[in-house]
């Protein structure tokens, strides 16, 4: 659109379906390269992505020419097929249902990037699943407990 100018800055988040840790140091780089390329196609901008082997955080500038939810289905449905097309994992892989989103100022934008670089030393304290319900009560989104990321059990 002409004369549409938007400065959009979303960090998602979403897990390997049942909160599996099936992403493997062997091919992560590579997914985090396919999942870029997919947000590329559609003309956002990763700012950062990283992530542990059962969920991944992205930060986007995005642009309002596509819907969030569409855009977060293609990267979830193109990457689950990319994974099962080079049979990276025994039997099927997928992403849960659903992800996380919150929208960032640009001057937050430099302390959401080291904190999506840093998962690993992060994840050394904190479990996905209390990342996850921090993530959403900090910013104070409206959750419903049967929807969130069970622990595997």
């Amino acid at each position: 659109m002409a004369n549409t100018y938007t400065q959009i800055h979303i960090h998602a988040i979403f897990s390997v379906q049942n909160r599996q840790s099936l992403i493997s140091s062997d091919w992560r780089d590579d997914l985090y390269k396919y999942i870029t390329g997919i947000v590329q196609n559609h003309n956002h901008k990763m700012l950062q992505i990283n992530g542990m082997p059962d969920h991944i955080h992205v930060l986007l500038g995005f642009r309002p020419t596509q819907s969030l939810s569409e855009l977060m289905k293609y990267v979830k449905q193109d990457s689950t097929k990319w994974v099962n097309q080079n049979k990276f994992v025994n039997g099927r892989f997928s992403w849960q249902k659903g992800y996380g989103a919150i929208s960032h100022s640009r001057s937050q934008v430099p302390q959401v990037i080291k904190y999506i670089q840093k998962q690993r030393e992060h994840h050394k304290k904190k479990s996905f699943r209390q990342e996850y319900l921090d993530f959403l009560e900090k910013f104070d989104v409206d959750y419903d407990e049967r929807f969130i990321f069970k622990p595997i059990s």
